[in-house]
């Protein structure tokens, strides 16, 4: 549950099991928002710091774990600590951010909150190559007067750029949770106005290419099905599907500077496939990724391209296809779905002494495994 607002110092405190929606809900009637509010209404907070969420405001806030200020992180022992970056588990702190639970057992987090509005005014800008695209992010990017950014990339010659800002009034608001996914409106509106709470859960009813399909499908179960339970059927039946040509639900993050370099190549392998597109510029150095990674990053700025939906052909596995070209790019992705990822790359790219050594005073016991044994071998039954 929501144990505190605090409307003057804009400071939450929360238990991790408290979803999105609820906490826009008990927020908004202050003014005030998360700084980061993932797409889905069910992602709880606690599974935003474990799995690394973000969204739209990215740009500016980097990740929810960003405006995070304490977390209560129960041991595998039963012993109950209160972490900040500051005091003697500052360590335990950042490395939860992206552990999927296994440094531990989230408590209670408490975080910060910003001023909102009530509505939301988006307008989206059409671009015919990923040169102009990358151009206008960094135009965008740089304004005060944006609050949020993200965009669709519909193909290689379709590249939208949502761009918006908190209003006080709107001459209309949208609400797509039947027939019509929010993502595909982006190709064929200029501007679009949204109550905001609306405008965070947007995808809530498709996230790119994860819907129902056929038109009968959506006119039956678009306004009953949301993202979040088509993804939860696909991990229930994960186990039956082939190991090597899996369907694929991934977030990648590259290089700003590697963008044209990587659509180039993924329009060359992947073909027209659409793709979420969020800017994401850190607030910090992550302690979770490597020495060795960071020494091979220039950029100020990574940009967050998801796929999610994309069956692959020919037998090809996609996903070490992308984890070969994301070395190349030095780029890193989520490890919410398949992971194959050798231990030696795996560490090459997570900070492994950081990992263990917390791991050292939270989970001597290693109940609740190892990172790379979690996400890399388990998930593909390995473990």
């Amino acid at each position: 549950e929501i144990l505190e607002i605090d409307p003057v110092s804009r400071v939450c405190i929360a238990e991790p099991g408290v979803t999105f929606v609820d906490l826009v809900a008990a927020a908004l009637p202050y003014g005030l928002v998360p700084f980061v509010v993932p797409e889905l209404r069910t992602i709880t907070i606690g599974g935003a710091i474990s799995g690394c969420s973000l969204e739209s405001m990215s740009f500016r806030y980097g990740g929810f774990h960003d405006s995070c200020l304490e977390y209560e992180v129960i041991t595998s022992d039963g012993e109950v600590l209160t972490c900040t970056p500051e005091n003697e588990h500052k360590l335990i702190f950042h490395m939860v951010h992206g552990a999927f639970g296994t440094l531990g057992i989230l408590s209670k987090l408490k975080f910060k909150l910003i001023p909102a509005k009530p509505f939301v005014r988006l307008s989206y800008e059409t671009y015919r190559t990923a040169g102009d695209y990358h151009a206008a992010i960094a135009e965008r990017s740089g304004q005060a007067e944006v609050d949020f950014i993200d965009g669709i990339i519909h193909g290689p010659d379709r590249y939208v750029l949502s761009v918006g800002r908190f209003v006080d009034h709107a001459p209309y608001t949208s609400r797509y949770d039947g027939m019509t996914a929010y993502y595909e409106t982006t190709a064929k509106r200029t501007e679009d106005y949204f109550t905001t709470p609306e405008y965070f859960f947007r995808y809530d009813r498709g996230v790119t290419n994860v819907r129902p399909k056929s038109r009968l499908g959506r006119l039956l179960l678009g306004r009953f099905v949301r993202s979040t339970e088509i993804l939860k059927i696909g991990e229930k039946i994960a186990w039956a599907l082939p190991r090597e040509n899996p369907t694929l639900t991934v977030d990648v993050f590259i290089p700003f500077s590697r963008f044209n370099d990587f659509m180039e190549w993924y329009w060359r392998e992947f073909g027209p496939f659409p793709l979420w597109c969020v800017p994401y510029r850190p607030a910090q150095r992550y302690h979770w990724l490597s020495d060795e990674w960071y020494a091979g990053l220039k950029d100020e700025m990574l940009v967050d391209l998801a796929v999610y939906g994309f069956k692959g052909r020919d037998g090809r596995n996609y996903y070490r296809m992308l984890e070969g070209k994301l070395q190349e790019l030095n780029g890193v992705k989520t490890f919410i779905s398949f992971n194959y990822y050798s231990e030696e790359e795996f560490w090459r790219i997570c900070h492994k002494e950081n990992h263990f050594a917390v791991k050292a005073r939270t989970d001597r016991r290693n109940l609740f495994r190892d990172l790379y044994t979690k996400t890399c071998l388990a998930s593909r039954g390995l473990d």
